[in-house]
């Protein structure tokens, strides 16, 4: 993600765009808490994963394997109507469980077929099963809903979710979303596969995430079906509406690339997105094989949403990109996407890498050297924001998109480098992203990793610059 303050902050593009656990499980299960009676003891799924910022996002108790989404969305009326089919495994006994689900009205639900008894709670959707689940029984969640759909206000007031635009919706998830358009286990620890089918009028293109299966049209409407195989965390689904103009192409690696285009952003976007071959070629060199089937670039006219967006596989931006911001998107394909957060403290993880993306592919390819833009960030003075807090501990929800996440999480990893060399360094990039491909990783284990591709204890570096308040001094 990338944002305004980042993008002043550190030469970033004159684009106002935000940047943007081991368990493998993400959306939604939705619900109705009720009939069965009051649960056994010990047997309701927790209302959050605990994460120390976003208390209330995630749930426990379950995994979604797949989510399969139906949408029908009106550009007209504004009125999306849903239904959701969430596969999952009890990960205890659960006499109850939530979802994460906002703003929608909830039409029916049912487990496995049965009718279940829901409730709302804020952003909480309990829903109480006939039966009570066993622990380790795989079970399938239905919820079909409607209503106006409305972004969320994060805690830096900027806005996510479904977010209206005068032709359609700009559909962006981090990090609280996913539940304003579906409901979902909303934590990067709960990864799925996807199928997203969206119908809109005729004349509209509805883009989300992976490969498109086909499109059709009939009734003066057109209905899309895509397909995201790998796993996704539910913040990085996207269902973005609009009068798009649309590329496909197979790169020569065999990635389907799908470049959506609104027509008032075409000219700006046309130079740049016409890299992305090159960029996705020279990061799979730089980080390991691109982790996904498809690719792609969802450009809007949005200038108000004031960021762009990893959505995984096919980024959105809320404007025509610059070449800085397609590098750091695509980064994010490897660090944050296909390698997923355990906690949204360890942020450095996505931003921190993304940024550094940029900084090797300016060094590479003409431009200033990564150690020239350390040096001019070094030199700021110790009042400036990039020192205001460490990047591996932002301190709460509000501060995980600011400067130091991605300026000082990246001179973190320059001073990685010049401790361990280039040779290392950069294997130490590539185990990252193949290690915990698909997965999660954590700074502690990051910092692990570092210690065993180098040999070195590498603990006073990392608790510097990803910890101590203040401006670290020079080694």
């Amino acid at each position: 993600m990338r944002s305004p303050r980042q993008q002043t902050a550190a030469r970033r593009t004159a684009v106002l765009s935000r940047r943007a656990v081991l368990a493998t499980v993400p959306v939604a299960l939705a619900a109705l808490v009720a009939a069965a009676g009051p649960a056994a003891a010990g047997t309701n799924g927790s209302s959050g994963v605990g994460d120390p910022y976003f208390p209330l996002a995630g749930n426990g108790g379950y995994h979604v394997r797949h989510y399969g989404l139906t949408l029908h969305y009106d550009t007209g009326t504004r009125k999306l109507r849903g239904k959701a089919v969430l596969t999952a495994r009890a990960t205890q006994r659960l006499a109850r469980f939530d979802l994460d689900f906002k703003g929608l009205d909830v039409t029916g639900l049912t487990v496995d077929g049965n009718a279940a008894g829901f409730s709302r709670n804020g952003q909480e959707l309990l829903v109480t099963p006939r039966h009570a689940l066993r622990d380790g029984q795989d079970f399938k969640v239905t919820v079909t809903y409607q209503g106006t759909p409305k972004s969320v206000t994060d805690p830096d007031g900027s806005a996510d979710g479904w977010i209206r635009t005068d032709d359609g919706a700009f559909v962006a998830g981090e990090p609280q979303g996913a539940m304003t358009w579906f409901p979902a286990n909303n934590h990067p620890r709960d990864k799925s596969s996807y199928d997203i089918t969206v119908t809109v009028p005729q004349g509209r293109t509805a883009v989300s995430n992976g490969v498109l299966l086909g499109q059709s049209t009939a009734h003066g409407e057109t209905t899309f079906r895509w397909r995201q195989s790998e796993p996704m965390a539910a913040y990085l689904a996207t269902a973005t509406v609009g009068k798009f103009k649309v590329e496909r192409y197979t790169t020569r690696d065999g990635i389907q690339v799908y470049n959506a285009v609104d027509s008032r952003e075409s000219s700006a976007a046309a130079p740049v997105l016409k890299k992305l071959p090159s960029v996705l070629d020279w990061e799979s060199k730089v980080f390991g094989p691109y982790p996904f089937r498809a690719a792609g670039s969802i450009v809007d006219h949005a200038h108000s949403v004031g960021y762009a967006l990893e959505t995984q596989s096919r980024p959105v931006y809320d404007r025509a990109p610059d070449l800085s911001t397609l590098v750091h998107e695509n980064a994010h394909q490897w660090f944050g996407d296909s390698v997923s957060l355990t906690t949204w403290k360890d942020i450095w993880l996505n931003e921190g890498f993304a940024t550094y993306a940029e900084w090797l592919y300016s060094e590479q390819h003409g431009g200033d050297s990564a150690q020239k833009t350390f040096d001019g960030l070094y030199a700021r003075p110790a009042s400036n924001s990039l020192w205001a807090f460490p990047p591996g501990n932002p301190g709460s929800g509000a501060h995980i998109f600011d400067t130091p996440v991605y300026d000082r999480g990246a001179m973190a990893l320059h001073e990685l480098r010049r401790a361990v060399g280039d040779f290392t360094f950069f294997r130490i990039l590539r185990a990252w992203a193949a290690e915990h491909r698909d997965g999660h990783g954590t700074t502690d284990r990051f910092v692990k990793l570092a210690e065993r591709e180098s040999g070195k204890d590498l603990h006073t570096l990392f608790n510097t610059w990803l910890y101590q308040p203040g401006k670290p001094g020079r080694s």
